[in-house]
């Protein structure tokens, strides 16, 4: 894990990705194939931030306008219920998972086998702790979990009960804070935001006040761009260290995010199924599209379509080989 590192964060609201829908009865997996010896429907499911949308709608327009997939459905879930469905074929593609279901991956991927890896998104993962670079240069000893006591109450508000203000992740977020805060006996209390949108909006307020906040946070993430935050030294992960999750005193892991697809999908799907699995790009391409939909207001499709056409090359080698 890189400790200390800065990151760059936009001052705009992110627009909020849709809520939870109700699982699709017709995934891919149950529908008739092409001609071409794909799908003609596909359905990908999309976790509740910006960037696992900007994965699923580039995905979307190509295997639409390229590979004459007939239709794609783009279904917002949680992680746990994306993975039922992949599980019950209801659902034929995770673009991007951050390893926080493991009991389901053994589940359906080694003892079931309804599901499959799909390789690679091309995308590491980082989640940690950040405060802003305008109170770190003055306060040192926040940028180090062992000294974070000696200033919580810099972050106490009124929400907080005396003690030290903490902004929390969505709920369907992996996350340890509440047993990393509970084990090292942190005189600070988690402020439920609820949602990506929320929580930008917290930290925008206070960053343009210039008030101290101490924040979950990752990488990719379109924010990180503008504004400069500094992250927080937490233990190093080793394997193991967040098991069971009660006991964590340990950091988050960098994760290389992945693709899984339903398994029938995955050998039946023909050149849409072949496509997911060669589907792969950079954090700085994950992070334009995304600051298109949350930051310039653009929709989905219209950042896809944009991207598409500025990128050919890139995603010509996605394509199946004829």
């Amino acid at each position: 894990m890189k400790h200390s590192k800065r990151i760059r964060t936009s001052l705009v609201a992110g627009a909020g990705v849709l809520g939870m829908f109700a699982l699709s009865a017709c995934g891919a997996a149950e529908t008739g194939k092409g001609g071409g010896g794909g799908s003609d429907e596909v359905t990908i499911t999309v976790p509740s931030w910006v960037g696992a949308q900007a994965n699923a709608e580039v995905a979307k327009v190509i295997l639409e306008e390229e590979l004459d997939v007939k239709k794609v459905t783009l279904q917002t879930m949680d992680e746990p219920i994306a993975w039922d469905a992949l599980n019950s074929g209801k659902a034929d593609a995770i673009l991007e998972d951050w390893d926080g279901q493991p009991e389901k991956q053994k589940l359906y991927i080694d003892q079931k086998k309804t599901v499959v890896k799909g390789g690679d998104l091309g995308v590491t993962g980082h989640i940690g702790w950040f405060v802003p670079k305008y109170y770190a240069d003055a306060h040192p000893e926040v940028t180090d979990i062992k000294t974070l006591n000696k200033v919580a109450k810099d972050f106490k508000s009124s929400e907080s009960e005396g003690k030290g203000e903490f902004l929390g992740a969505a709920p369907s977020y992996t996350t340890y804070d509440e047993w990393l805060i509970k084990n090292h006996k942190l005189d600070f209390k988690i402020k439920e935001t609820g949602a990506e949108a929320a929580q930008i909006k917290e930290i925008q307020k206070k960053y343009a006040a210039k008030e101290p906040f101490i924040t979950y946070w990752w990488e990719p993430q379109w924010l990180n761009a503008d504004i400069e935050l500094v992250e927080v030294k937490l233990p190093e992960f080793t394997e193991g260290c967040n098991e069971p999750k009660e006991k964590t005193e340990c950091g988050y892991a960098n994760t290389p995010l992945q693709k899984y697809l339903n398994a029938d999908f995955a050998k039946d799907g023909g050149d849409a199924a072949q496509f997911l699995k060669n589907f792969k790009w950079t954090t700085e391409q994950q992070n334009e599209v995304s600051k298109w939909i949350a930051k310039d207001k653009m929709s989905g499709e219209e950042a896809a379509k944009k991207w598409v056409a500025e990128n050919k090359e890139t995603w010509e080698a996605w394509l199946p080989k004829k």
